[in-house]
């Protein structure tokens, strides 16, 4: 059975940092694209980073520069590491695979309040 479990999300102040992190299983973890989107209340879900099998990452331009998304294979674990955030970073945050189907996570709140 596929699984995706983000966590780390939080409330934090305009200017600092967190560190998402998404474990998978019930894939191959190491041949899977990974990726991260978000969705604000009453917004579509945006596409923010991608990380590919050899490590290969693209950013959407709002988090250019300020987001890093890694992975660690041999803990089937990709990160999205967030810093100078902003209140407009705002949303549930959702780890994403294609395997046989699209898989997403629950998703993770993250809150930067002003």
């Amino acid at each position: 059975q596929v699984q995706l479990v983000e966590s780390g999300g939080g409330l934090v102040q305009a200017g600092e940092s967190l560190r998402l992190s998404c474990v998978a299983s019930g894939i191959i973890f190491s041949l899977n694209t990974m990726k991260w989107y978000r969705q604000a209340p009453g917004k579509q879900r945006d596409l923010v980073a991608t990380i590919s099998s050899r490590g290969s990452t693209k950013y959407a331009d709002s988090v250019k520069g300020r987001f890093t998304i890694s992975r660690d294979n041999a803990k089937n674990t990709v990160y999205l590491q967030m810093n100078s955030l902003k209140p407009e970073d705002t949303a549930v945050y959702y780890c994403h695979a294609t395997w046989d189907t699209d898989y997403w996570g629950q998703g993770t709140q993250v809150t930067v309040s002003s």
